[in-house]
């Protein structure tokens, strides 16, 4: 008797409905049906409105702020588990807490070792997210994880936009990887911006490491929070002759002033994805969507396919 692999459904948290909603599309079911009970203490409580006995759930969760977001994803993991589901993916496109990767001073938290333990405590059998603040956060699961790359959605809107003499740009030290990768592909010059903080979301001084006069230059980065970097970076280049400075972040975070930064900055374009709803509109800012590669992935996971070919860094 041939083995069937059991059927697969989409559920989502509150915040990433709309997320899901553009998967379960290009995945080509229907969103599945969860309600959530709220109390007036603020408590919740998550309810799978079909059977998923026996079925592999796939439950789509960005786990940007506030915390109710990751509670939410751990009581439905919780609650899938309770209901008897063969397997339980959480789909995390933006994994909140990844900047906690590692004790950089004293008496500190390992905030995404946190999360990646509560995570399988709650009974996910398996994680897929995209483009992590650092890379070894996978090794903080026992569990298997499918860490995808925006660079597969982002690579071809660059090849689109025809620039001659361009440039990539890494904003700060800890991104030369990111960029040297996406400079293999698009056989480009590399340029690295080294700056130093006082305080988080605070920069102190930023040199300029490479030339970028005459150039086009494309910023990337794994996220943009308060903007104050690539604004700065931005504006550092085009001081020092650059002909155009875009920026690539794939998680629009986007905290305080950061949509008054990036209006304010000689940035020409901010290309992101919808792993987290921007709050606001603006003519800077262009979303590129990783709602189809997510259901590609996850079409692959369900049909035990490899998924190798969609690692492009």
């Amino acid at each position: 008797m041939p083995h069937q692999e059991p059927e697969a459904k989409i559920f989502a948290c509150s915040q990433s409905v709309y997320l899901a909603e553009k998967i379960a599309k290009s995945y080509g079911i229907p969103l599945g049906k969860v309600t959530f009970s709220k109390y007036s203490d603020g408590e919740f409580q998550p309810s799978f409105e079909e059977s998923i006995r026996g079925l592999r759930v796939f439950l789509v969760c960005s786990t940007f702020p506030s915390s109710d977001n990751l509670m939410e994803l751990l009581l439905m993991i919780d609650a899938a588990k309770r209901a008897s589901a063969r397997h339980i993916t959480a789909v995390i496109p933006y994994f909140g807490w990844a900047r906690q990767d590692r004790k950089d001073k004293p008496r500190v938290p390992i905030g995404a070792k946190l999360v990646a333990k509560l995570l399988e405590a709650a009974g996910a059998t398996r994680i897929m997210t995209m483009d992590l603040h650092a890379d070894q956060i996978q090794g903080f699961f026992e569990k298997p994880v499918d860490h995808l790359f925006a660079s597969t959605i982002f690579l071809p809107y660059v090849k689109s936009l025809g620039l001659e003499n361009l440039t990539i740009a890494s904003p700060d030290m800890g991104g030369s990887k990111r960029a040297y990768a996406y400079s293999k592909f698009l056989e480009s010059d590399v340029v690295i911006c080294y700056k130093q903080r006082k305080v988080a979301n605070v920069i102190d001084t930023m040199e300029l490491i490479g030339e970028v006069k005459g150039r086009n230059v494309i910023l990337v980065d794994d996220m943009i929070d308060t903007g104050g970097t690539l604004a700065k970076a931005a504006d550092l280049m085009m001081e020092k002759g650059a002909l155009s400075v875009r920026a690539i972040c794939t998680h629009p975070i986007l905290s305080g002033e950061a949509y008054e930064k990036i209006e304010n900055s000689k940035l020409l374009e901010l290309i992101v994805t919808d792993s987290i709803p921007l709050k606001k509109e603006s003519n800077k800012i262009r979303v590129v969507s990783c709602a189809p590669l997510f259901a590609e992935v996850m079409q692959m996971v369900q049909h035990n396919n490899s998924i190798s070919g969609k690692f492009l860094m």
